[in-house]
């Protein structure tokens, strides 16, 4: 994890101002993260020390079941808070959230400013509007096993997924993820790359041409 400060600090604080969300003056607070691909903003378990505001990059939730077995459980994405269940809540376990690719975050310290962001009626007011999001999110993930067919859902999975245009997460992990047989997903994904959207290298999956994967992802934001 890098912090940024003095000049790269203050040219995300004028590139990506959040005043408006505060009723508080809080640049002053504001620390600014870069996390690298596949590195832990949070560690499962372990409460973090920061507020996060995502933005730039995307990050994976993983919670570890009491059988030992990892599930990968949401995204996410830009615009996205990291740690708002915590601030919430003095008793709550908190998830893994691994970076998908490059992540930039501004970090408030929850130490600085916890009692501030718990009464600022704006903040509160903006976090609920997330919060409500997040949970018609993950209420639309469950039915959309049921509606959609896996081209659709992997194609979005692909593209939530992907960092530079390459591909990679684990069969187990998708096949967990989508609720769908490993045969049934290499099935959909030896048709991807019949139909020229994807390329194996590897154990890797280049994309080669996003545009109908967008197209397949689309049907299910227009559900």
């Amino acid at each position: 994890m890098k912090i940024y400060k003095d000049e790269a600090r203050r040219r995300y604080l004028e590139a990506y101002s959040i005043a408006h969300l505060f009723s508080f003056p809080v640049e002053e607070l504001i620390e600014v993260h870069e996390y690298e691909r596949d590195e832990w903003i949070i560690q499962e378990g372990t409460r973090p020390d920061f507020l996060f505001y995502v933005l730039e990059g995307k990050a994976k939730i993983y919670v570890t079941h009491q059988n030992g077995k990892v599930s990968l459980i949401n995204f996410i994405n830009e615009n996205d808070y990291i740690g708002e269940m915590e601030l919430l809540n003095e008793v709550y376990y908190t998830k893994g959230i691994q970076s998908s690719t490059k992540t930039v975050c501004f970090a408030l310290p929850f130490y600085r400013c916890r009692t501030q962001l718990l009464e600022d009626v704006t903040f509160l007011r903006e976090l609920t509007k997330f919060l409500s999001g997040k949970a018609t999110q993950m209420a639309a993930k469950y039915s959309q096993s049921l509606a959609f067919p896996l081209e659709n859902r992997l194609a979005d999975f692909i593209l939530q997924t992907a960092d530079q245009e390459i591909y990679k997460e684990k069969h187990v992990t998708v096949c967990d993820f989508l609720g769908v047989s490993y045969r049934h997903l290499l099935h959909v994904l030896a048709q991807f790359c019949s139909s020229g959207f994807l390329k194996k290298e590897g154990r890797h999956y280049r994309i080669v041409q996003p545009e109908p994967l967008y197209e397949l992802a689309e049907v299910l934001k227009n559900r």
